[in-house]
């Protein structure tokens, strides 16, 4: 069960904001949004990195974050702002119109660091439940 598990680190999550602050520093954006729960800590610190505004909603023309792309149920619901660049810590597919620092299995669960670890298991169970609707 422990190898289905993958424990994203801070260390690597610092690393991961600058490679996405160097990526995207030369884009034109009016702001940064991240989507709720998992995007908020990235946007954050990208906020700070990039010195551009942190957005309440998102809009056109900006930067948004996610931490991960698992079935794309998610960041879909954001890619039609014109303009807007979208980029997650970790995707599990091949990214097509986002971007993502890393690429992983779709087998693997991802604990981050602003999770509960001791609630990893029962997240994961109540996901595959919700995917097999």
């Amino acid at each position: 069960l422990l190898n289905m598990f993958i424990n994203f680190t801070w260390e690597e999550f610092d690393k991961s904001v600058e490679i996405i602050s160097d990526k995207s520093k030369n884009w034109n954006l009016s702001g940064i949004y991240g989507i709720p729960r998992g995007g908020l800590c990235l946007a954050v610190a990208l906020s700070h990195k990039l010195n551009i505004e942190l957005l309440k909603e998102p809009k056109n023309n900006i930067l948004i974050v996610d931490d991960i792309y698992d079935s794309g149920e998610t960041l879909n619901r954001y890619k039609d702002f014109l303009g807007s660049k979208h980029f997650v810590l970790i995707s599990k597919i091949e990214p097509v119109w986002w971007d993502s620092v890393q690429i992983i299995s779709k087998d693997k669960w991802v604990v981050f660091p602003w999770e509960e670890k001791e609630n990893r298991k029962n997240d994961m169970d109540k996901y595959h439940l919700r995917m097999k609707r």
